[in-house]
């Protein structure tokens, strides 16, 4: 792969740059009734999401570090992987997600759309690229049956 960055570091990084922005830009802030339960159900979720994949991928004896793709022993495509290929990735979304309702600004959906962005281009297609020399068919064939993130 070409980039090295982890993604739990890309997504310290967009929180930092989201608690930058609800904190020095002047406009913005939202509320509405019943913020929080949103926040926290959202918070609830990334974590079952991301737990639940990564159980997975440990009961499948496969590598879960996205930065060396070539040590990946097994293509997982059951359980939560048969809804959505990278639901890592979509726990780190609503992850960020429920940090900008925290937050309360409304831009910060723009920089969650950011991270959508940045995972997608120098995170997953490489990936992609790899899983694909890696497993051929049968990863293309997946690939056309299970939606990218959700």
């Amino acid at each position: 792969m070409k980039l090295k960055i982890p993604p739990l570091v890309v997504t310290f990084a967009f929180g930092l740059l989201m608690y930058l922005l609800a904190t020095y830009l002047p406009v913005g802030y939202f509320d509405f009734f019943g913020r929080y339960y949103v926040m926290y159900f959202l918070f609830f979720l990334a974590l079952l999401i991301g737990v639940v994949s990564l159980v997975q991928f440990f009961g499948s004896k496969t590598s879960i570090d996205p930065r060396t793709p070539s040590k990946v022993s097994k293509l997982v495509t059951g359980g939560l992987y048969q809804y959505s290929r990278n639901p890592m990735y979509l726990a780190l979304l609503l992850l960020l997600l429920s940090w900008g309702l925290y937050l309360g600004n409304a831009f910060n959906t723009l920089l969650a759309a950011g991270f959508v962005y940045y995972m997608n281009t120098f995170q997953i297609i490489p990936e992609e690229e790899a899983l694909t020399n890696m497993f051929g068919k049968e990863y293309l064939k997946y690939c056309v049956m299970v939606r990218r993130w959700f």
